[in-house]
């Protein structure tokens, strides 16, 4: 089950993303930007990196990529990447999903990559991922990822005169819209973490205790 989770994970991802740049990169030259803009666009977005971490860290436990992705197979790098992930799966069902209704392949590039591949990764986590290792600091050490993808979207706006999520828009709403936006999110992230590092010392512990159990 552990392996087909992650060659699911894996071609689920990839797929996803195949189908989001060839989508996305006509769409963005219709709209005036050029190709290397284009391209630039499609990394602007915390889903398509965080897709591809997750992505990778199926290779990386898949084993096809020898051991140049290693520190995707860290324990506490795979629990990070839980968090990551299933915050791209909230914020888009609860925030983004009303914003707009696509259709036909771009309905199917947004159910893969913001439901598909965050419930196939949070659920092989589970069966075979976790480390047990995960401490209450992990979540702060976490927030890194966030933080700096924050600090990449919102350096870029002035350049680029956009941002990829409307709740990042200072240009419209203003810096205290944003910052309470920004600081809520946050605290989802942080409390997503705190609960994976309770089911990564939780679970292990339960699972030795019925080996301990069936072994009597």
């Amino acid at each position: 089950m552990a392996r087909l989770l992650q060659w699911i994970g894996f071609l689920t991802g990839l797929g996803g993303l195949v189908l989001q740049l060839a989508l996305t990169i006509p769409a963005s030259l219709e709209a005036g930007r050029s190709i290397a803009g284009s391209i630039v666009f499609f990394f602007s977005f915390f889903t398509v990196l965080t897709n591809i971490l997750v992505m990778l860290a199926h290779a990386a436990a898949l084993g096809l990529a020898g051991n140049r992705l290693s520190l995707l197979q860290h324990p506490s790098i795979r629990a990070g990447l839980v968090a990551a992930i299933a915050m791209v799966g909230l914020v888009y069902f609860f925030i983004l999903a009303a914003l707009w209704q696509p259709a036909g392949w771009w309905q199917a590039a947004d159910i893969t990559l913001h439901y598909v591949t965050p419930l196939v990764f949070v659920g092989w986590w589970l069966i075979a991922g976790r480390g047990g290792t995960s401490t209450w600091r992990d979540p702060f050490v976490w927030l890194a990822w966030p933080l700096g993808y924050l600090a990449y979207a919102l350096a870029r706006a002035p350049i680029a005169g956009e941002v990829p999520y409307p709740f990042l828009n200072y240009m419209e709403n203003g810096w205290g819209a944003v910052l309470s936006a920004i600081t809520g999110l946050l605290v989802l992230y942080l409390s997503l973490g705190f609960a994976i590092v309770a089911l990564d010392r939780f679970l292990p512990a339960v699972q030795s205790q019925k080996l301990r159990d069936s072994s009597r």
